[in-house]
């Protein structure tokens, strides 16, 4: 795991149980904060944001100017223009997730661990029922072959 996945990953950490405000709203504190390190000023989905939020804030304790995936609150968008060598079938602690539910619809987070055919994740944009637009940054289970890829960082 890279030291910039592994910081990213302590920082997801802390924000875990972290939720819109109101519930169902896409937005409030600290959602909103999430979103504006995209660009996105408004109420949208934001689990991608999440992840950025978290790696921008890591490469910024870390001293690191440049994060290795491409600026975008879109799941299917970064995936689309992340370079090939970093996406991999096989998950890792530390990697990015994605998940394609079609009609552009995505979701992602981190892989804190893998567990069998299982990856333990941190994601935002859940909740403990596992929806990809839930309401809640929190820890989940889900099964690695729900994945279309996922992106090593």
């Amino acid at each position: 795991m890279s030291q910039l996945s592994k910081k990213a990953i302590e920082i997801a950490i802390t924000q875990i149980g972290e939720e819109e405000k109101p519930r169902g709203s896409n937005w409030g504190h600290p959602v909103s904060d999430y979103l504006a390190i995209v660009g996105i000023n408004f109420p949208a989905s934001w689990c991608m944001a999440f992840v950025q939020w978290c790696l921008y804030e890591a490469a910024k304790d870390l001293g690191i100017k440049v994060i290795p995936i491409f600026r975008s609150g879109g799941v299917l968008n970064v995936y689309n223009h992340t370079d090939k060598f970093l996406i991999s079938q096989i998950p890792e602690a530390g990697n990015i997730f994605i998940q394609d539910h079609g009609h552009g619809l995505g979701h992602t987070g981190f892989v804190e661990s893998v567990e069998g055919e299982f990856i333990n994740t941190i994601e935002g944009n859940t909740n403990d029922t596992g929806s990809r637009e839930g309401y809640e940054v929190c820890r989940r289970k889900r099964k690695i072959k729900s994945c279309k890829a996922f992106i090593q960082i």
